[in-house]
């Protein structure tokens, strides 16, 4: 069976989409500072597609004999991409960073810093315990 027109349509698009949309896209190349710090920067992409198409028969005589002979095809498919910056991720004097792009940066930084914020409010409190409690010594 031979393939239908729109199936080369459908081909097409899909091979473009596919040569536009790779891992790379999404997570971009890293770039290395002067300081050892590398940057990647971190991507959203959407992409949409459709196909369509239509034989078209006007004639008297293919309606008669039943439709059996080709009859002219017209179709045709779009599609498109759409690539937002969202982060960079900066990695650099032993911690990992994400900064992100939009205007939540505030709420962002706090969720980051919670865990480090935890460890030294424990740290504060056991140096606290610590000078209220002092350890006997029993230096004979």
């Amino acid at each position: 069976m031979e393939d239908h027109p729109i199936q080369g349509l459908m081909k097409t698009a899909m091979e473009s989409i596919k040569e536009m949309v790779d891992v790379n896209t999404i997570v971009g190349d890293a770039v290395e500072t002067s300081d050892g710090s590398v940057i990647i920067p971190i991507s959203r992409v959407s992409f949409g597609f459709a196909a369509g198409g239509s034989e078209f028969d006007g004639s008297e005589e293919n309606q008669q004999s039943g439709g059996n002979e080709n009859l002219p095809f017209g179709g045709g498919s779009g599609g498109g991409v759409s690539v937002q910056p969202v982060a960079f991720l900066v990695v650099g004097q032993g911690q990992v960073r994400l900064l992100p792009v939009d205007n939540n940066v505030l709420f962002d930084r706090l969720l980051d810093m919670a865990p480090q914020l935890a460890n030294q409010f424990q740290g504060m409190l056991n140096k606290k315990q610590q000078t209220n409690n002092p350890t006997p010594n029993y230096n004979i």
